[in-house]
């Protein structure tokens, strides 16, 4: 019979499982990874501050979260 000490097999249960919640952690990850699209009309420019920003309201003036200016979609 091969004795194995018990810290040892504390340190191989360990290792074996944070091996396994690593591998699951990996192939979770890939699942999670979806191409997200944004609506070109969603995207402002501010013409003051030249700031890009998400507005998804469907308003035809926005105001700019950075400096506070309205800005027209053309």
């Amino acid at each position: 019979m091969i004795s194995i000490d018990f810290s040892l097999t504390v340190a191989l249960f360990t290792a074996v499982s944070l091996g396994a919640l690593l591998v699951i952690w990996v192939f979770s990850r890939k699942q999670k990874d979806k191409e997200l699209s944004l609506n070109p009309a969603f995207i402002w420019f501010c013409s003051v501050c030249t700031y890009n920003y998400v507005n998804t309201k469907e308003d035809k003036i926005s105001v700019c979260p950075r400096c506070g200016s309205y800005n027209k979609k053309e």
